[in-house]
């Protein structure tokens, strides 16, 4: 490629650019339409940072939203918040989710925001746990009724124990570090900022274990049924604020960064130690599905439901309005295609 080439090359590039920036962000393109308000509820983590960019950067209001975000301490809270009709939409982990799938609630993801790998089990060497060996007969601090406690199981199994090998104490994630701080548990497991939180605080006083095993949990958008069939179109809008939300961040990753740290009282370490944990994107993809089983059958497995086999979960799946939105990022199978 000669010089004139590359550089024209270089400039189209630029225009491309830039004119995805104005595509996203210029207030010609606002809706016009009549004012919708939703209550949504979240998890103050990074996990909900494509909720915080929309609001920040206003696409929720450009779109014709008045978005009301309630925060919850865990994806089960905000859930239930949902069935109650506290919220309009909620996020939550795919945990959550799935257990109120097996309880036949009648409910859909209609959104994956977020991948993320950041849940660590530490343990207090002065309590003896140095390897994993050591966890036997230890009390472990989880928030109950998280996809923590499916890690801690997973994470168990996989080194030969069991729950039963354990003692389990309900820790919420907010108590986590002054639980394992104060002696009170012998080990914690929980996300972030606590996790860097307790490596602050203790320091070689601790041993940290990955519990995710390479498998992301997923951060995703929930509705009820009823309410999703009902506003496909307040859907499509809210689905086009987080690809709105998503080109920024991707273009702007310090600027986000910076909604991230005001978001949440983050110090500029934490932000940058979560980060590169976190893939903040809107998909419904197949991986996401086959998560959702292994956690049902583990549920199963562990008489944790009355259910019997694992649901279709293809029927707590809204992907019309992402279909329509950025068709690139469904991929799930149904019906023997991918779709």
């Amino acid at each position: 490629m000669n010089k004139n080439a590359t550089v024209m090359a270089i400039i189209i590039a630029i225009a491309l650019v830039g004119f995805s920036l104005w595509y996203f962000t210029n207030p010609q393109d606002a809706y016009t339409g009549k004012m919708e308000s939703i209550n949504l509820g979240t998890v103050p983590t990074a996990s909900s940072a494509l909720i915080y960019v929309a609001q920040d950067q206003q696409f929720f209001l450009a779109n014709g939203l008045n978005v009301n975000i309630k925060d919850y301490d865990t994806g089960a809270a905000s859930l239930d918040a949902l069935l109650k009709d506290d919220t309009t939409l909620s996020w939550a982990a795919e945990f959550p989710f799935v257990k109120k799938v097996l309880a036949k609630k009648d409910i859909s993801v209609f959104v994956v925001v977020d991948r993320f790998d950041e849940d660590y089990l530490f343990g207090r060497k002065d309590r003896g746990i140095n390897t994993t060996a050591d966890l036997k007969g230890k009390k472990i601090g989880i928030p109950l009724n998280t996809i923590i406690e499916f890690y801690l199981g997973r994470f168990l199994e996989l080194h030969n124990m069991t729950m039963q090998d354990v003692t389990v104490i309900d820790v919420p994630a907010q108590e986590s570090v002054d639980a394992i701080v104060s002696g009170r548990v012998d080990g914690v497991i929980v996300w972030e900022p606590y996790g860097s939180q307790i490596r602050v605080q203790m320091a070689d006083r601790i041993v940290a274990f990955p519990v995710q095993s390479n498998q992301p949990g997923y951060g995703t958008i929930i509705g009820r049924n009823d309410w999703i069939g009902g506003h496909p179109e307040i859907v499509s809008r809210f689905l086009k604020s987080l690809a709105q939300a998503e080109d920024y961040l991707t273009h702007n990753p310090a600027q986000a960064k910076a909604i991230l740290r005001k978001q949440l009282n983050y110090d500029d370490a934490i932000t940058e130690t979560i980060w590169p944990q976190h893939q903040f994107s809107i998909s419904l993809d197949q991986s996401f599905i086959l998560a959702m089983e292994d956690e049902a059958r583990w549920m199963i497995k562990n008489n944790l439901t009355t259910e019997k086999a694992a649901p279709n979960f293809l029927d707590y799946i809204y992907a019309d309005g992402l279909e329509a939105i950025k068709p690139e990022s469904v991929n799930i199978i149904r019906g023997g295609k991918k779709q």
